[in-house]
């Protein structure tokens, strides 16, 4: 008798193990990945998250779909992202502003960034311009300070809209100079270069595909790049820390996130394997074209990058008293 309840324990235990194998790691991915994009089609966002996704498609033999989930700032899909299950197949191709200043404006959310989240891989950056209307006298940032602290309260600046990172970034600046501006609020980045094309506002920060078509009608001008190092494409602007503010570093960033508690095998997959893609050239190229700069980063990397530009938000918010509806 003992002998017959050995074998069934046995084989209960074999038959467990070979179940909890097929459910393991090892098996990912089984079923279909979805990346959650909190902004509508056509967009920066959208616009990764669709070409990664068809690059691992390729490469795990599993379909990648993107589904956009807008509305609330992206704060929707990151919290439907934060209560899915931990296991690798709903994961967040986000745009880190305004990710990083949401904890900051948003008392109630329904997650958390620094803690509801496993962090993949920075994905990539882009850089963005201070414009000026051809009007304005000043020929660099040094001027252009001068010229605002000399008439304080008097120029305008721009953006598409509040809490936006042409706000933040202008914000941050104007902080560093000592100077005082008068922000005026768009319904987007369209909105607001048509007001600075007419001189409407005086200045802002907007990103560098949008800028491009006025730039090269001379309707404004480039007077500082927004990033640590100079564009290629544009190598006479200088950046705003060569322009006497050291340090200053503002880009576009983009990275993907899963629910925390994913497995730390599926995390180290996903970064492995979508650094790869990002180093691919013809990946690299069409990031290009659309004005991204492919950057991968490992998942400590990525989160010591939005610990430290949620901390910056959270500190020009606050100096700043912006708020949100």
């Amino acid at each position: 008798m003992w002998k017959r309840l050995l074998y069934i324990v046995i084989l209960v235990h074999a038959s467990f193990g070979v179940w909890a194998a097929s459910g393991s790691d090892d098996s990912y991915p089984s079923k279909v990945i979805r990346f959650v994009n909190p902004f509508p089609p056509g967009g920066s966002t959208d616009y990764m998250a669709r070409l990664i996704g068809a690059k691992l498609t390729e490469r795990f033999g599993q379909a990648v779909i993107v589904e956009n989930r807008t509305g609330a700032g992206g704060n929707i899909a990151a919290e439907a992202v934060a209560r899915a299950r931990p296991d690798g197949y709903t994961l967040l191709v986000g745009s880190l502003v305004p990710l990083t200043s949401s904890r900051s404006l948003y008392p109630k959310l329904g997650y958390d960034l620094l803690k509801d989240f496993s962090y993949i891989s920075r994905l990539a950056t882009s850089a963005n311009l201070l414009l000026a209307h051809p009007s304005i006298p000043a020929k660099s940032v040094a001027e252009l300070m001068a010229l605002a602290r000399s008439k304080p309260k008097t120029m305008h600046y721009g953006s598409g809209g509040v809490a936006s990172l042409g706000q933040l970034a202008m914000e941050l600046l104007q902080r560093r100079a000592g100077v005082q501006l008068v922000h005026v609020p768009y319904k987007g980045a369209a909105p607001f270069l048509v007001a600075l094309a007419v001189g409407e506002v005086d200045i802002g920060f907007i990103g560098v595909a949008a800028s491009i078509p006025l730039l090269q009608a001379k309707r404004v001008k480039a007077l500082a790049v927004s990033t640590a190092k100079r564009l290629g494409t544009l190598p006479d602007v200088p950046t705003v820390a060569e322009s006497g503010f050291p340090g200053f570093d503002v880009p576009s960033g983009f990275g993907i996130f899963a629910p925390a508690g994913t497995p730390a095998a599926v995390v180290k997959l996903l970064n492995v394997e979508i650094r790869n893609i990002l180093q691919m050239d013809d990946v690299r190229a069409k990031f290009a074209a659309q004005a991204l700069e492919a950057v991968g980063s490992t998942p400590d990397e990525f989160r010591a990058i939005v610990e430290a530009e949620t901390a910056q938000w959270a500190r020009v918010i606050k100096d700043a008293r912006i708020t949100v509806d």
